[in-house]
């Protein structure tokens, strides 16, 4: 059976009509509840920030409670209502919905409207729907700010929703029950290969620091300045000057360029002439950059010749003592991301300079003990980290077969009345 005629089937030749929002339930616009209210305990409270951050798409129980005289002020949240922002400085997370599940009455603030189903309509299902491109085209009709976006509980009631067999509420209410029941399924599978991912990384972790952990004596030690050239990047200035397309330009390594989960810097978006890149720091492949700021601590290993600014710190002539791989692992550690801190927090400077990087002490065992310890190590990161293979790819692929079987549940005929 082809998925078309899936669809078909389960809505059994009846009709779809599209609703407003306004007219499948009541919308409340909430107010009031900073963070300064939360309380240790209390009555269970939805904080508009924390859908962005937080929450999937429904909870039985809340991040954060207030007190019973704070909650009084603030509109209630039932089981089976949905909470959904009104404002975001980005319009992606506009419209996020939380459907609340949880025994006891919650409460929301501002930034916030409940949306209270009426009989005719499931609010998981409505929840989904808001993950849809189309919804995404209606709440953009309707959004109004630039830099802070919002769309008002009043214009939300405005957005069409479809609803199939709207004439027969127990057929439609079935309907709607069938479609969250498979979407919840693909959820779920998606869930339990990130918890299942979120084990791994720890068990990664564990693992990495206890074959990086040497006893005094057992190996010999040298601090990082001692067995490597440390040394800052520079940049030339005015930057926009030295930019170039021409094929003579230098790769132009910055943070955008790194790919999350990756060990390696492949490729840049810019590149800096020839004179630029002598005003520069220009690094060969096996060669390491650190950001010293931003994220500050987390390695990478180049393949690529470039010139670096004065954001990143390099790491290079260091292989007649370590195995990159080896060094890589060492670098990626709590222990050493530990000791980064403990020198930044400690002292009065706000960032990771050469200096410091001079200062880590650096375990040494012999070459053949270091590759066999990064190949052990490099097998765990793949299956952590990697985005082609591991479990980030199974996620990956199971986020897209989701958001496939979404999009044709909600493939319902458009509204000829309204053209997106």
């Amino acid at each position: 059976m082809s998925e078309l005629s899936y669809l078909e089937k389960l809505l059994d030749g009846v009709e779809v009509e599209w609703l407003p929002l306004g007219k499948l339930g009541e919308l409340v616009r909430g107010s009031g509840l900073p963070k300064a209210d939360f309380t240790e305990s209390g009555v269970p409270a939805i904080h508009y920030g924390q859908i962005y951050t937080f929450y999937g798409l429904s909870t039985e129980t809340t991040k954060s409670f207030v007190s019973q005289e704070t909650a009084e002020k603030l509109k209630k949240v039932n089981t089976g209502d949905v909470v959904i922002t009104n404002t975001s400085e980005n319009f992606e997370d506009v419209g996020k919905a939380l459907v609340y599940l949880g025994a006891e009455q919650a409460v929301t603030g501002g930034h916030a409207t409940i949306f209270k189903p009426s009989l005719g309509i499931v609010g998981k299902y409505f929840a989904y729907f808001t993950q849809t491109d189309f919804f995404a085209g209606e709440k953009r009709r309707y959004s109004k700010g630039t830099k802070v976006i919002d769309v008002s509980a009043t214009d939300m009631a405005k957005i069409i929703i479809p609803i199939p067999c709207p004439d027969n509420s127990e057929k439609s209410l079935a309907i709607q029950s069938e479609i969250v029941r498979i979407l919840d399924k693909f959820t779920a599978l998606t869930a339990e290969l990130t918890a299942e991912l979120t084990a791994r990384k720890k068990q990664y972790n564990y693992y990495r620091d206890q074959l990086l952990s040497f006893d005094e004596g057992e190996v010999e030690w040298k601090t990082l300045g001692e067995t490597a050239r440390i040394q800052r990047g520079a940049s030339p200035r005015p930057i926009a000057k030295y930019m170039t397309e021409s094929r003579d330009g230098i790769p132009w390594i910055k943070i955008g360029d790194t790919i999350p989960g990756s060990k390696y810097i492949d490729n840049t978006a810019q590149k800096v002439t020839p004179a630029g890149a002598e005003k520069s720091r220009i690094l060969s492949p096996g060669d390491f950059v650190m950001s010293n700021s931003m994220s500050f601590g987390r390695p990478y290993i180049l393949r690529i010749t470039g010139a670096i600014h004065d954001g990143w710190a390099s790491i290079s002539d260091f292989s007649e003592k370590l195995d990159s791989d080896f060094l890589y692992h060492y670098l990626s550690s709590q222990k050493v991301q530990s000791y980064w801190e403990s020198k930044i927090n400690s002292g009065s400077v706000s960032n990771l300079n050469a200096d410091i990087i001079k200062t880590l002490p650096v375990p040494i065992p012999d070459i053949s003990t270091q590759k066999k310890i990064a190949m052990l190590l490099d097998k765990f990161d793949t299956l952590t980290n990697s985005i082609s293979e591991g479990l980030p790819r199974e996620i990956e692929l199971r986020q897209k077969q989701y958001e496939y079987y979404r999009d044709l549940l909600f493939s319902f005929p458009k509204p000829e009345t309204t053209s997106h």
